[in-house]
């Protein structure tokens, strides 16, 4: 049983959207290929810890079906999107146009704002659009976009986009797509080789239980020679041992895009757990999260603000009980049923370690307030 792997307090877990549980075996994991090369030898332990890093790229192209070396590590999301929007000559040029939806995270949005040139133009799609919808983007994706930033699944709404679709619609407009996986990488599976998107960037903290500060960006082979990164160091150099200051070469492959001395152990941590999900079974997982959502939305279905379709659907439910929501979280609270609120309304993700039984709970602890209140 896949909950009896993770570190499971008393009650109720249900805040994956946010941070995935770690193994149990992280802490082991992480003394084995970090503190031990580090404690243990009079040598330096670089030699174990490089390789150890190669570990996460390599489980990130067995969970995205995409050769190890079109992955680059990078520290969270908006360094790696500020990283590629400053490197391609398609964002730069003279009134570039980028979409990207009023949904997606704001952080998303600042980088865009500060990191294209001032002449860039930024097209937003509405709130009330349903970004579920192939013909919404078709609408607002036209040959004058340069750019299209698409978030697989938003965070707030529960709604995951048709992002095949979009990719498509993006050849025949000639525009660049960039796709985040933050809410769907562990939960909804993604074939890079099948999609062909040009960008895609994503973290481990979430639906991969890896921790904060292993995120990655992956870039398509025919995108990478035209990107020049200008936030570098030496391990964006092709010889990063070269030790030649007065000559830098880019590293060939994605790599040119990682910059200085890296960060170790959150790459560590995230591989031991990336591969636990790959052994398991993205597939396997979703299948889980769909069984558990819909006895959320069989029993709770006119509270539900956030799509029920499979393919519309995030692995996160949001409910909305109006002038009883704060009663409700109450109670949650009360029996240690984790989850959290946001403008729609309180979001629920079960994972791999929550049961049947546990969505039972929560969902009779709401109807029990529900029922009072009445």
């Amino acid at each position: 049983m896949a909950k009896n792997d993770f570190c499971m307090l008393q009650g109720c877990y249900l805040l994956s959207h946010s941070v995935g549980r770690p193994l149990k075996t992280s802490l082991e994991n992480a003394t084995e290929h970090f503190f031990t090369p580090w404690q243990e030898s009079v040598k330096e332990p670089w030699q174990q810890w490089l390789p150890a890093i190669e570990r996460f790229t390599e489980a990130l192209g067995q969970l995205f079906n995409a050769p190890c070396e079109q992955f680059c590590p990078q520290v969270n999301l908006s360094s790696g999107l500020t990283k590629l929007v400053m490197s391609h000559p398609v964002f730069n040029k003279p009134q570039c146009t980028v979409l990207m939806a009023q949904a997606d995270f704001p952080s998303m949005g600042f980088v865009m704002q500060k990191a294209l040139p001032g002449c860039a133009k930024i097209r937003y799609i509405p709130e009330h659009e349903d970004l579920s919808d192939r013909q919404v983007w078709q609408r607002y994706l036209t040959s004058e976009i340069d750019g299209v930033f698409v978030s697989h699944v938003y965070s707030n709404t529960g709604v995951q986009a048709p992002i095949n679709d979009i990719v498509a619609l993006s050849k025949v407009t000639n525009t660049l797509s960039i796709i985040d996986v933050a809410q769907s990488a562990g939960v909804i599976p993604v074939d890079l080789t099948a999609l062909n998107a040009d960008f895609m960037i994503g973290s481990s903290v979430k639906w991969l239980c890896g921790g904060p500060g292993a995120a990655y960006l992956w870039v398509n082979p025919k995108q990478i020679t035209q990107c020049e990164p200008k936030d570098v160091g030496w391990f964006s150099h092709q010889n990063p041992f070269e030790f030649d200051i007065a000559h830098f070469q880019y590293n060939a492959k994605t790599l040119r895009f990682w910059g200085g001395t890296p960060s170790v152990l959150p790459y560590i941590i995230a591989a031991h757990s990336i591969e636990y999900i790959v052994e398991f079974g993205v597939e396997q997982v979703r299948s889980h999260n769909l069984m558990l959502l819909e006895l959320i939305q069989q029993q709770l279905g006119a509270f539900l603000m956030s799509p029920s379709a499979k393919e519309q659907c995030s692995g996160t439910a949001i409910l909305q009980f109006s002038e009883h929501q704060q009663s409700v979280l109450t109670a949650l609270e009360t029996v240690k049923i984790s989850v959290d609120v946001r403008k729609l309304g309180i979001r629920v993700s079960p994972h791999i370690y929550n049961t049947k039984s546990e969505i039972q709970t929560f969902i009779d602890v709401v109807k029990h307030i529900l029922k009072v209140a009445d």
